[in-house]
């Protein structure tokens, strides 16, 4: 091979890793926003045959020992995130990344959970400890599921899974996001052009482009921070989604989330989340973490939970669902 093939092979080599890392990065981040728009959809007649559409295309159910449903409509869902836009079969995908969010409908509340993917956790069926990203890619949804239960200690209702590579065109649909950037830094854009886009430190609007660059930035921290910066995004949308003005664009929103996306909710089930979105008290939005530390075991990263902060989440979640010990 030439010099000049070998630095060609490798600059898309770089170009093709990088555009993984984006994937892996944001996949996630627009997962929970399905369920505010199809929420409001049940008020607005023209989105209402779409947002059926979507969800019965859509849907395809776990075979699983599925929880029964708390009596007091308090639920969880979890949001799987996986890169399956190469020619992989569909368990042989690792999970990119992982959300829990619980629902109280008597506080009108939700509590928003992301899960590092390289947690070191225990995978029930395998008996086998490893980075909880390997769980799809050992059985799928339904051991996915089944290790976050036993991590968690509480059941997971329902599931979302979505290949999502359209956050530019929802974010700007939506007319922008809200956040507080903590530190001015410049990043590359989505076609990988260095330093193109530069946020100030402070409150602002970001397009989708930026949004995008506000998400992946990790320069001045870490993976951890960056983690927290995603949340806020979801929070930033899920306000922005819940906002009457939005409501006009959510039909592209719709079609971009639903080509693609799987679940074993209803549509009849989704429009039961309309609820929280009623006038006469706010949705409140919290964010949990793990708390955890890198460890090397065997010569392989892993982030390592710390028992104490994964006991105090697991309460703190068993009691919005409102599970007694």
């Amino acid at each position: 091979m030439s010099s000049m093939n070998r630095q060609e092979y490798y600059k898309s080599k770089k170009a093709a890793m990088k555009k993984k890392r984006r994937r892996r990065l944001i996949t996630w981040i627009l997962l929970p926003t399905l369920i505010i728009i199809a929420g409001i959809a049940v008020y607005a007649t023209s989105l209402y045959n779409k947002a059926e559409s979507v969800m019965n295309k859509s849907y395809v159910p776990v075979n699983r020992d599925k929880p029964k449903v708390n009596s007091l409509g308090n639920t969880s869902i979890l949001f799987i995130g996986v890169d399956d836009s190469t020619k992989r079969q569909e368990t042989s995908a690792r999970s990119d990344a992982l959300m829990v969010a619980t629902f109280n409908k008597k506080d009108k509340s939700v509590k928003l959970l992301s899960i590092p993917r390289d947690s070191y956790v225990h995978i029930p069926e395998k008996d086998i400890y490893t980075k909880i990203t390997h769980a799809h890619a050992y059985g799928g949804v339904k051991l996915t599921i089944e290790t976050v239960q036993e991590l968690l200690g509480i059941p997971i209702d329902y599931y979302v899974k979505m290949n999502f590579n359209a956050f530019i065109d929802v974010v700007n649909a939506l007319g922008g996001v809200t956040v507080d950037v903590p530190y001015t830094f410049s990043e590359q854009d989505s076609h990988d052009n260095a330093k193109a886009i530069t946020l100030q430190k402070g409150v602002q609007t970001l397009n989708g482009e930026q949004a995008l660059a506000f998400a992946r930035t990790r320069h001045m921290d870490s993976d951890i921070y960056r983690g927290g910066r995603q949340q806020e995004l979801v929070k930033a949308i899920l306000k922005k989604a819940t906002e009457a003005k939005s409501i006009t664009n959510y039909s592209n929103v719709l079609e971009a989330i639903g080509k693609n996306m799987t679940t074993d909710l209803t549509f009849d089930q989704l429009k039961s989340y309309a609820s929280y979105l009623q006038t006469g008290k706010s949705l409140n939005i919290e964010s949990l973490k793990l708390e955890g530390s890198d460890d090397m075991i065997d010569g392989v990263y892993y982030y390592k939970l710390d028992e104490a902060s994964l006991d105090q989440t697991k309460a703190e979640l068993k009691k919005q669902l409102e599970i007694s010990e």
